[in-house]
């Protein structure tokens, strides 16, 4: 089974700004956009409510809500109306999909989904990031493979996934959707999470980027990733120096600032298993 921590959101190169965690601790990450895509930000539902208003708001924008949304992964039933037979759906293409085939992605592994966020507050009517406040990277969704559809023009795909992005517009060579199993399957372990899904509230376990850090991609994760002899690290980050163990259970990581897709092979790693399944962690 491969773990793929996959970044995906706003930021500050794709949408401008940070993806908001409101005061109640729920997060949102923010679909990037796409002028090729059909979806606007104004059509996506989120509480309930339409993420065009938000979005103009959040970026100082008023015409934002107008573009062009790419909804991937789409993970949530009722963020658009949906044909019968629906499943969470995530697209890759290009170099990114092309780092994925390379490392052998399939059916059964996990994607961990994060994404740069900061505190958001109502202030005159409208949201706004906090004043002061410090930008973080943090999970906030996953999705585990129950299937691989390479887009290459010689399959076709049920009416129900017609909508997604990377069936419109030009996208680049290697494109696939990866599509969500209906329960989370964890080797030896039994789990009651749909295959799926978003986290309902940020809590500190969901946190990577090291409390006091002063840069987002400086890491703390669980001492079981660490790299050891004969064992393939965490992929963009074989560098040594990237990797320091702080003897708590824990170790330090300066995560790669580019790259979207860094895939772990948990056959080589099976204590993350136990990270992945503890309490609190999915779901």
């Amino acid at each position: 089974m491969k773990l793929i921590l996959s970044r995906k959101g706003f930021d500050s190169a794709s949408g401008g700004c940070p993806n908001p965690v409101f005061p109640d601790g729920r997060c949102l990450a923010l679909p990037i956009p796409d002028p090729q895509s059909p979806i606007r930000y104004s059509q996506i539902r989120h509480q309930g409510a339409s993420l065009g208003r938000l979005v103009a708001q959040l970026t100082g924008q008023p015409a934002f809500s107008r573009r062009g949304a790419h909804l991937d992964p789409d993970l949530q039933a009722d963020a658009l109306p949906r044909q019968a037979g629906w499943r969470p759906l995530l697209g890759q293409h290009s170099s990114a999909q092309a780092h994925l085939a390379n490392h052998g992605v399939a059916e059964g592994d996990l994607f961990l989904f994060f994404a740069l966020f900061q505190p958001v507050e109502r202030f005159r009517g409208r949201w706004r990031f906090v004043p002061g406040s410090q930008a973080f990277h943090s999970l906030w969704g996953w999705l585990q493979v129950a299937e691989v559809w390479p887009l290459d023009g010689a399959r076709s795909v049920p009416a129900w996934a017609a909508y997604h992005p990377h069936l419109h517009g030009d996208r680049s060579r290697h494109n696939c959707l990866y599509v969500g199993r209906d329960r989370l399957a964890l080797p030896g372990r039994q789990t009651d999470l749909p295959g799926a899904g978003i986290l309902s509230t940020l809590t500190g376990a969901h946190r990577l980027t090291e409390p006091g850090a002063t840069r987002v991609t400086d890491w703390r994760l669980p001492a079981a990733f660490l790299p050891g002899a004969g064992r393939v690290p965490l992929s963009y980050h074989h560098k040594p120096e990237r990797w320091s163990e702080t003897h708590d259970g824990w170790c330090r990581l300066r995560s790669a600032a580019r790259g979207q897709e860094f895939v772990l092979d948990l056959d080589h790693y099976p204590a993350v298993i136990d990270w992945l399944a503890s309490p609190g962690l999915l779901g």
